[in-house]
């Protein structure tokens, strides 16, 4: 109440000035010290409050209805405050929460970081763009014992931080696999257990895992309801989709996945994508998938890695491109 009466005081002394001279260096003085107001932690609506004893000290007659504006104001002010009060608390807790998800968001990189073998005879590219700050696609090579090039890529259904422990899951859950264990179909069938037992009953796992021989040029590969990818080959110089059926993970116990094979020659490569590559947006529609080959046979003269990062820059950098989920591309080449 004291600095109230204080700050009136000084108030009245400025506005009667203002008044009387209409000089703008009262109302300059009035602006610093109403700036004042916000280190001294002063509401809105003792501003309010101060300007009209002000007022009433320097009127010689009642002015009713003026009077009962200032109330209106002083009423105003005070929601105002509450809610610019809850406003600040809001975006606190936002600014809280989104720190804490770039904290995760960092974690989930270092967790599921993977790295890219170096097998003779093999060009290996890959690239993983999230749309939001947590990654709901994953990407993982395992260099078999044999000379083998295991290489899964999946995708959540569902995003958010859900999606990121899923796919650390997933991710350990194949570490503890064994060699033995590593054939297309086998590494399927154990990580839907996994999943069935472990991811909520709203959340789906695609996944598509494929076992290259690079001696041999044999690829073989199975599939759990994921984006099909496609196989490039050079001496016909067309691409052909990969053709393989499977229910996603987590969706029924002691699932079976079909296990397929094919032959790589030089110069093929493998292209595997999760669907945000193939439901990018330009402007109003969705890029087609003939539009993507097209880019992707475009830069097919580049090294693997080159080639995967200059299909992105290609679509990122095309008029009105929107993405519209996590961008994850593989390129595996046979050299």
């Amino acid at each position: 109440m004291q600095k109230l009466k204080e700050n009136t005081q000084e108030y009245v002394t400025l506005l009667e000035r203002f008044l009387e001279t209409n000089e703008t260096y009262y109302l300059d003085k009035a602006k610093e010290m109403s700036a004042s107001f916000v280190d001294r932690n002063i509401q809105p609506e003792e501003i309010v409050r101060m300007h009209k004893n002000a007022v009433e000290s320097l009127m010689n007659e009642e002015r009713t209805e003026y009077k009962q504006s200032l109330d209106f104001l002083l009423e105003s002010m005070i929601a105002y405050r509450e809610a610019l009060d809850e406003y600040k608390a809001l975006e606190l807790e936002q600014w809280e929460l989104k720190s804490e998800i770039q904290i995760a968001a960092n974690m989930q990189q270092t967790l599921l970081r993977t790295k890219k073998p170096v097998i003779e005879g093999v060009d290996i590219g890959a690239l993983s763009v999230p749309h939001h700050q947590m990654n709901g696609d994953y990407y993982h090579f395992i260099t078999g014992e044999d000379g083998t090039l295991g290489v899964a890529i999946a995708d959540v259904i569902g995003k958010g931080v859900p999606a990121a422990l899923s796919m650390s899951m997933i991710k350990y859950a194949m570490d503890s696999f064994y060699d033995e264990l590593m054939s297309p179909s086998a590494i399927l069938r154990n990580l839907n257990s996994v999943v069935e037992r472990n991811v909520a009953s709203n959340m789906f796992i695609t996944m598509f895992y494929g076992q290259l021989f690079p001696e041999l040029g044999t690829l073989r590969f199975a599939s759990a309801g994921h984006e099909p990818g496609y196989i490039y080959r050079a001496e016909a110089d067309r691409f052909e989709e990969i053709e393989a059926k499977g229910l996603v993970l987590g969706v029924l116990k002691n699932t079976h996945y079909k296990q397929y094979e094919t032959s790589l020659g030089e110069g093929d490569m493998i292209v595997l994508l999760t669907d945000g590559v193939t439901e990018c947006k330009r402007g109003e529609r969705f890029i087609e998938h003939d539009e993507v080959i097209d880019i992707i046979r475009e830069y097919k003269h580049l090294p693997a890695q080159e080639h995967v990062n200059s299909v992105y820059n290609h679509l990122n950098t095309l008029e009105d491109f929107e993405l519209k989920d996590d961008f994850t591309l593989i390129i595996i080449k046979r050299v």
